[in-house]
Parts: structure tokens; C-alpha cells; sequence
């Protein structure tokens, strides 16, 4: 059963990244807006954020990562809500292929798009001053929280591209998502803001997985910030999953 689940996956798989090759545009669309950020806050706002930071663009960069993630999970329920108008899935019903399988195809295919967006911002960091200290153990840190937060947003997106109604609400369910960095320590230390936005920036999954990439970045000691980012991560990513697959049962019910 799992070799028939894994075989079907890396088929659907396969189909789902001839789609994104064929528009490389839907992935350098995902890098702009990001990039435009971290241009308009360090050379435009960051002479006047006091960060404690020697560079702005080494506090700055661990919010973008996650704001890259957000913009480019919402491609996934696009696509997703687009194979659900076109009846494919009801092709895929008649067929003899695991019926999770084709949502898995959507969720990796979301990962690897996600992962080549990252390595491009972290590019552009590189050229605009960004260093790091970190070995490689915290490296692969960082990247495993992404990944866990990549995962977590992309079955929120299956959820949202299997519900929505029109195009348009496949894609705008990512707008909060890609908001809420600037309500936590992206950009500027929560000590900074008004008392009850500092109490819900401080408690928001942002502001921890934010904190404990910069903190590996840093080399700075993690403490409890990277096993509170890794619960909100886990404890999302298991929830949204569960949700998705409730809400996929009954679209092909």
C-alpha cells in the first residue's frame, strides 16, 4: 500500500513540476514582492529602525524567508482550485492511484517551488550585505523550520483551493498570512510597539520561528524560541492536514 502511495505521488508529482517549468514566471513572481520588501526597508526605512543589530539586512532577512513562504503557497491553491474546476480530479477517481496522493503531488510540488524562492532571496541578501557565521548544523536548523512551516502553509493553501468558490478566493486567503510577519519582530523588536499589539506580536508563531532563525543565523544561543517555533510549525502543519483531508473527502464524496 505505501509503495502504491509513493509511486502514485511521484507520478502526480512528476505532472505537477512539468507545470511549474512550463511558467517560471508564477516562481519569479513569488521572489519580486519579497525582494521588493527587504530593498524598500533596508535602503528606504532601515537608517531609521533601530534593530541592535551592526545590519538590517541580517535582522530583517529571516522575516522576508517566511513572507517569501506565504506569497508562494498561494500559487499552490491556485493551482489546486484550477484542477478541481477542470474535473481532473474526478479522473483521477476513476483511476486506480491512491486518492491522497493527489494532494501530496500539490504540497511537494509547493515545497520545491518554495525552496527555489528561498534559495533566490537568500541570493540577493548575499549581494546586499547579508553574512553569516552559522556552520552547517545550524544551517540545516534553519532549513528544517522552513521546510516544517512550508508544509504547514501548503496544507492551509489545500484547504483554501479545495473550498474556495472563485479564482480570486483561492489565492486572497494568503493575504493575512503574508501581513501577519509585520505585527511580530520581522522588522523592528516588539519592546518598540503599543501595549496590546506587543502582547499579541510576542505570542504569535511569527515572532518565535522568526526569532530562532535569526538567533542560528547569529549564532546567538536558541534557548526555548526554536521549540516554540517547532510546535507552532508541528502543531499547524497536523491540524491544517487533517482539515484538508476532511475537506477533500467530501469535494469527491
Amino acid at each position: 500500500m505505501t509503495k502504491h502511495f509513493l509511486g502514485d505521488t511521484a507520478v502526480l508529482l512528476g505532472r505537477s513540476l512539468r507545470h511549474i517549468t512550463r511558467s517560471m514566471d508564477t516562481i519569479i513572481t513569488t521572489t519580486i514582492m519579497p525582494i521588493a520588501f527587504m530593498l524598500l526597508f533596508v535602503y528606504v526605512f532601515g537608517g531609521a529602525i533601530d534593530s541592535g543589530s551592526d545590519s538590517y539586512v541580517n535582522y530583517l532577512l529571516p522575516g522576508i524567508l517566511l513572507i517569501t513562504i506565504a506569497s508562494g503557497i498561494s500559487y499552490t491553491a491556485f493551482r489546486l482550485f484550477l484542477d478541481m474546476k477542470s474535473g481532473i480530479f474526478e479522473r483521477f477517481q476513476s483511476m486506480p492511484i491512491a486518492r491522497s496522493s493527489v494532494l501530496w503531488a500539490h504540497v511537494l510540488t509547493s515545497l520545491v517551488a518554495n525552496l527555489i524562492s528561498l534559495v533566490v532571496v537568500v541570493l540577493v541578501a548575499l549581494l546586499m550585505g547579508f553574512r553569516s557565521g552559522a556552520g552547517v548544523p545550524a544551517w540545516l536548523a534553519v532549513a528544517g523550520i522552513l521546510i516544517l512551516f512550508t508544509l504547514a502553509l501548503t496544507w492551509i493553501a489545500v484547504i483554501a483551493g479545495l473550498s474556495a468558490k472563485s479564482v480570486d478566493g483561492a489565492s486572497a486567503f494568503s493575504y493575512p498570512i503574508i501581513f501577519l510577519p509585520f505585527i511580530s519582530s520581522a522588522f523592528v523588536p516588539t519592546d518598540t510597539m503599543p501595549g496590546p499589539v506587543c502582547a499579541f506580536a510576542e505570542h504569535q508563531p511569527v515572532t518565535s520561528i522568526v526569532n530562532a532563525i535569526r538567533d542560528l543565523f547569529t549564532q546567538r544561543p536558541v534557548g526555548t524560541d526554536i521549540w516554540i517555533a517547532l510546535a507552532w510549525c508541528v502543531g499547524i502543519l497536523i491540524v491544517a492536514y487533517i482539515f484538508a483531508m476532511v475537506t477533500y473527502r467530501r469535494r469527491i464524496s
